[in-house]
């Protein structure tokens, strides 16, 4: 396959691992500004998880939004294009002019973060060969962006800068990533491809299913640990912001540390033994942290959170990649089921935090954590019958 006609590595490379360590911290920063959102603007519970929501509902609608723009006007356009909704976005966030227009800042950042994952994505991938550590490596930028952004927040809201001083740092370092985009040197249109025969074979394999469901359910947990946590953790009064923002981004570290261990052991451990191991852990981890307001076993319980959440989404890809190999549709299908579970999670936390209060919604995820275990074993014992 033709690939992109570059002046300098450098050029091409860079701005790619910067875009990630800024969408990482986009995304981390989005759950600690939140509750100063809720307080500021007055809204309920269940208006701050459809804003969450509509961040998830824009990174799905980037899947289909940006091929088709790539197609027509080639990915340099498309991509300078879409990264610039998003200091766009968060200028309207800072100015916070009503709810209506929250929202529709928050589906214009994620379809803006949606189109870097995808270009970022395919850039690295086209440009290393096939090899998995300089892909490794982009996701460790993002894990790097998310692990630094909730400690700047809390050092911002410490010197009394207020949320919207970490809103504008935003904007400055996006339009960056927008200004590193328009400088690229990208000559290389997305593929149109014919449709294949086995883009109608992965609807009638189980494990299409089975772990389609169970990323639906892993994605659901994810975005509520990422955007409702820092709420919840001061909810309970057991904490002030500032450490529960640092203990959201101490989960970050940790997801660093798993991604590690996960290279390793993957080569080890059968994929859908180590899919179950994570589940259980995570199972485990999630019980200790909403059983107490011991801060010592809280702290513990979302390191070991974040640790485990680590592997499971990408080796679940991995475990379901009989049935979407070579499969544009399958492949699309696979992740829109997963990023479902993100969208409608945090609105359904929301809403039952109206009613109930956050503390009890937040009870909710034990169905996610559940769901994932059974359905982890379920694909550990199909793939065990399939080997045999």
């Amino acid at each position: 396959m033709k690939g992109f006609k570059i002046n300098s590595r450098f050029n091409l490379i860079f701005p790619c691992y910067f875009a990630f360590f800024v969408s990482g911290a986009m995304v981390l920063t989005v759950g600690t500004i939140l509750p100063f959102i809720i307080g500021e603007m007055q809204i309920s519970y269940s208006v701050a998880g459809g804003l969450l929501s509509a961040f998830a509902i824009g990174n799905l609608l980037a899947s289909f939004i940006f091929p088709l723009l790539a197609a027509n006007i080639g990915r340099k356009a498309s991509i300078v294009t879409m990264s610039f909704l998003i200091p766009l976005s968060w200028i309207l966030i800072a100015m916070m002019p009503s709810v209506i227009i929250m929202y529709v800042a928050f589906v214009l950042m994620g379809i803006g973060r949606g189109s870097i994952s995808i270009i970022n994505n395919a850039i690295i991938n086209d440009n290393s060969d096939g090899k998995p550590a300089a892909l490794n490596l982009l996701h460790m930028t993002f894990a790097m962006g998310a692990l630094l952004a909730p400690a700047i927040t809390s050092i911002f809201i410490y010197v009394g800068w207020g949320w919207r001083a970490v809103a504008y740092t935003m904007v400055v370092a996006t339009t960056l990533v927008f200004m590193f985009y328009s400088f690229m040197k990208i000559d290389y249109n997305w593929p149109k491809e014919s449709p294949k025969k086995s883009d109608v074979a992965f609807y009638k394999m189980p494990v299409f299913y089975v772990m389609g469901i169970l990323l639906f359910l892993y994605l659901g947990l994810e975005n509520c640990v990422n955007g409702w946590f820092v709420t919840y953790f001061q909810n309970m009064r057991v904490m002030d912001g500032t450490f529960a923002t640092n203990l959201v981004s101490l989960t970050w570290l940790m997801v660093m540390l798993g991604r590690l261990l996960t290279a390793k052991l993957s080569t080890i451990i059968d994929k859908n033994k180590l899919i179950f191991i994570y589940c259980i852990a995570t199972a485990v981890f999630f019980i200790m942290m909403i059983a107490t307001t011991n801060v010592v076993v809280i702290t513990i319980a979302i390191m070991g959170l974040g640790f485990f959440f680590a592997g499971i989404y990408p080796t679940s890809v991995s475990s379901a990649g009989l049935a979407i190999h070579g499969s544009t549709v399958g492949v699309s299908a696979f992740l829109a089921i997963a990023a479902i579970g993100g969208i409608v999670t945090p609105e359904i936390v929301g809403l039952a935090a109206d009613a109930t209060g956050l503390t009890a919604a937040i009870m909710i995820l034990s169905i996610n954590v559940i769901g994932m275990l059974v359905l982890s074993f379920v694909n550990m014992k199909m793939s065990g019958k399939q080997e045999g």
